[in-house]
């Protein structure tokens, strides 16, 4: 996990010693599903459950009555199995037609035609939690169940045991339960009712990254899609970072919709759509190497609106302009980190004295070498990025100059079909 080191860390470990249930309060795209499941590693390897067990019962102090009873039948001949950590770890989705037999129990209507007494234990068929005693257990986004399943919780997550139907049945969990939820439900719309809010000990806050460079380790850890396609694919450290940046404008902005969020995975899909404009053509023109350029960002367009919610506050703005604009301020916020505009006034110079360049995601990289040394300035500036290396570099350092100089009012920028003149 990046980013939680001295916040939700601390925070968990703390909630694990003092032995709280927990809730990870977050928007989407936090993490909170992985850091639950990353708490199965600090669960014994494997440990001995008596055989045949519904609710893995320690074999020296069983809680069911079958453990009970295959004790007392068997005593130190009783049967033993080992079940694996990952077998420990519970998980449901909490949807609204999550019942109470799917968590809890039920009767087991083929035991009662077996000859099973209904006022008999063994009658139940045992639900998610109690299976997973010993445990861990963890149920995503918990106000969406309903209320008379949240009811049903008050006993496991308190008293430790659990009741189905009219039973007497006292069976001690030991068992963490953990949640999830998004702050919005649980805080502001009265999806979850007060007394299970007030079982849950532990309320932790997870975060997005809180920098630049976080949200790139994220990216850069999670994406997938580097060099699938046969073609060497490199991606200069500006591209990363307007990517990134592209991600921290949105959650800023007051046309995106803050209680939402924008997911880390916006950030995580984006690098990996720019990778594939890139490797696209790459395949299409031969060239050996995919390089990101400005001119794929139009690829993303589609990605980063599917991924966000407008805030509709009188605003007549569609996802598209909303996306566009994001993408200009990103790039202009890394352009202005890189360059003082000084540095590039020889470039501008030059364009003032006539001199235009068209580029496009479907023109060669070659194409773009004819300018580096006949517009002054502009090689120096292409070396400062480190853009030298190959001439896939030059065109996509290229390109980052001309649009940065364009967003400054440095120059002009024509839309031509597939491509753009700079003038």
């Amino acid at each position: 996990m990046v980013g939680y080191e001295e916040t939700v860390v601390p925070a968990a470990e703390n909630a694990l010693l003092a032995g709280h249930d927990m809730i990870f309060l977050g928007e989407r795209g936090q993490g909170k599903s992985r850091l639950i499941r990353a708490l199965v590693e600090l669960l014994d390897e494997e440990i001995p459950v008596i055989e045949g067990s519904d609710v893995n019962d320690d074999p020296l102090k069983p809680i069911s009555k079958f453990g009970r009873e295959r004790l007392a039948e068997c005593g130190d001949s009783t049967p033993i199995a080992w079940i694996s950590r990952e077998q420990r770890y519970g998980e449901k989705l909490a949807t609204p037609d999550v019942t109470m037999a799917d968590l809890i129990g039920e009767i087991d209507p083929i035991k009662v035609a077996e000859g099973h007494y209904l006022a008999d234990e063994t009658t139940i068929h045992f639900g998610l939690i109690p299976r997973t005693n010993r445990g861990i257990f963890c149920i995503n986004e918990l106000p969406d169940l309903a209320e008379k399943v949240q009811v049903g919780l008050f006993n496991v997550l308190e008293e430790r045991d659990l009741q189905v139907k009219g039973f007497k049945v006292r069976l001690p969990l030991d068992i963490l339960i953990v949640a999830s939820a998004n702050p919005e439900d649980y805080t502001r719309r009265g999806r979850i009712i007060t007394p299970l809010k007030d079982r849950y000990q532990a309320q932790i806050r997870t975060h997005y990254p809180t920098s630049r460079s976080l949200e790139i380790q994220v990216m850069e850890q999670e994406s997938c899609a580097l060099g699938g396609s046969g073609v060497d694919v490199e991606v200069p450290t500006f591209v990363k970072e307007l990517i990134a940046e592209l991600t921290l404008q949105a959650r800023q902005s007051p046309d995106v919709s803050a209680t939402s969020g924008v997911s880390v995975r916006a950030t995580i899909a984006n690098y990996e759509t720019l990778i594939a404009a890139a490797e696209r053509r790459a395949l299409r023109l031969g060239e050996k190497a995919a390089v990101p350029r400005i001119s794929d960002l139009g690829a993303l367009l589609t990605p980063t609106a599917g991924k966000i919610e407008l805030e509709y506050g009188g605003s007549d703005k569609g996802e598209t302009v909303v996306v566009e604009e994001l993408l200009q301020r990103a790039v202009k916020l890394v352009f202005d980190e890189c360059f003082e505009l000084e540095e590039l006034a020889p470039v501008v110079e030059s364009f003032g004295s006539g001199w235009k360049v068209e580029v496009g995601n479907e023109m060669s990289s070659a194409d773009y070498l004819s300018g580096l040394d006949q517009i002054e300035g502009l090689r120096a500036a292409v070396e400062k990025l480190g853009g030298t290396r190959t001439p896939d570099h030059v065109a996509s350092t290229i390109e980052f100059i001309l649009e940065g100089l364009h967003l400054s009012n440095q120059l002009n920028k024509d839309l031509q079909g597939r491509r753009v003149l700079y003038r």
